[in-house]
């Protein structure tokens, strides 16, 4: 639809430049087109957003905006100069004005260019899929990202079936520079199954969100510059397993967080002051309907070693997923600069989701340990682990990013691939694995390649 209003706009404007010179340069008649061509450039933007199947219209509302002004400026430059004005325009005027007009609207489309109509994948289950959020202030943890001392908050994010009922509770952590909604074809297939999904912001890590207050809080420079220091390998082992620690405590901190509060206002049927929503009603009967004696976690990148750690310090989790991320927390020292893992068995059933090319060159985990060891050995000494490795696929492709900005995806790490196919099936493996340890329905019958 973009490309398709781009062209007109530039046929409109070469029409207009044409239309100029033909008739000598008339500036009164320039002007009467010009603002003429702007008005029906809005028209015909407006219907776009209008059109029952433009999704996401906010991509388009820059340009509109944008026409809009032009339209405004193109109007009273005739009204107020229409009787005055005559001779002819400059015909390098006329030229650049067009010129400039297309740049302009161009620009102002490229999030229509760079997002697609992505609005979620078909779900297969019975259920409708409905939202709510809340923020939940965390009054005893100073967040270490604010100067001035302030409480850790943690947006929340509920995913819950349209109906009544008991629904297992799924939280997901996403990754590092991630978004609470990167993999919102998973929630909507779990739910449409009868699962109530939280997922989490985690402020300062996540690419964007908001705080209780309404106001945009951004990724951290500095997290920033950590990752991608670690990412390039610049760092020694020692400063990088301290920032293995020092985000893990962060995560796992506001995971833990999460969990008791909602276990709490569960328990109480109320919501004390850790939370803030203007749907209070709303959160309470999603609680109500939450189960939270069957609980799972899962996460992509960073959030699927976040969902590990969580496995290991708390007693009421019941399954975990992993998607394409490296254990972190189970890395748990380093002996003459090499890294430690942790040699206790993993206690509850975890799936890791990984890439087969991220193992074709290492072998079984040996005494000389590497971090990129660290999933093959905590899923060999697991009680319950199995590790599932997918061919011609990327980290990107682990979440909806794919689907939608194929842009943004391809500059991060993703395939040219059929990412919809990929998802659905990464999704259909993912409710298996839940369905089997949070409901008791079939088994895990899952491949070790896809």
């Amino acid at each position: 639809m973009q490309l398709i209003f781009i062209i007109f706009t530039i046929c409109l404007e070469t029409a207009l430049i044409v239309l100029t010179l033909a008739k000598q340069n008339e500036k009164a008649l320039w002007l009467r087109n010009r603002a003429l061509t702007r008005a029906i450039e809005f028209v015909l933007l407006l219907g776009v957003i209008l059109l029952p199947l433009t999704h996401m219209k906010w991509r388009y509302i820059g340009a509109l905006i944008l026409v809009g002004i032009l339209l405004l400026i193109a109007g009273l430059c005739w009204l107020i100069k229409r009787r005055k004005v005559n001779g002819s325009a400059k015909k390098a005027r006329v030229i650049t004005s067009g010129l400039l007009s297309v740049f302009m609207i161009g620009f102002a489309l490229v999030p229509a260019f760079v997002f697609t109509n992505y609005d979620g994948l078909r779900t297969t289950g019975d259920y409708t899929v409905r939202e709510s959020n809340a923020v939940l202030t965390d009054a005893n943890r100073v967040d270490p990202f604010e100067g001035e001392g302030s409480d850790r908050e943690v947006p929340v994010h509920f995913y819950y079936p349209d109906a009544e009922g008991s629904f297992p509770l799924i939280v997901f952590s996403h990754g590092a520079f991630g978004y609470y909604q990167s993999n919102y074809s998973t929630y909507a297939e779990l739910v449409s199954h009868g699962y109530v999904v939280a997922a989490l912001d985690h402020p300062h890590h996540a690419f964007f969100t908001k705080n209780s207050r309404g106001e945009l809080v951004t990724v951290d420079s500095g997290f920033l510059s950590e990752a991608l220091d670690v990412t390039n390998g610049v760092l020694n082992a020692e400063d990088t397993y301290a920032l293995y620690d020092k985000w893990m405590s962060i995560r796992t901190g506001d995971v833990n967080f999460v969990l008791d509060t909602i276990e709490t206002a569960k328990a109480t049927d109320a919501l004390d002051a850790a939370w803030h929503t203007e749907n209070g009603a709303e959160i309470l009967s999603v609680l109500k309907m939450t189960d939270t004696d069957r609980i799972g976690v899962i996460g992509h990148s960073m959030g699927g070693a976040t969902a590990v750690n969580i496995g290991r310090v708390r007693n009421d989790i019941d399954a975990v997923i992993v998607l394409d991320g490296t254990m972190l927390g189970e890395i748990t020292g380093l002996e003459n600069g090499v890294f430690l893992y942790n040699e206790e068995p993993y206690s509850v059933p975890v799936l890791d989701f990984g890439k087969k090319s991220d193992y074709s060159e290492i072998e079984q985990a040996t005494d000389e340990r590497e971090s990129s060891h660290v999933n093959q050995y905590m899923i060999e000494h697991a009680k319950d682990g199995k590790q599932v490795l997918f061919g011609d696929c990327e980290h990107m492709d682990f979440t909806d990013l794919p689907l939608f900005s194929p842009l943004l995806a391809s500059l991060l790490g993703s395939k040219d691939i059929d990412h919809e196919a990929f998802m659905c099936r990464l999704n259909g493996l993912v409710l298996r694995w839940f369905d089997c340890y949070l409901k008791g329905i079939g088994t895990p019958d899952i491949k070790a390649e896809y």
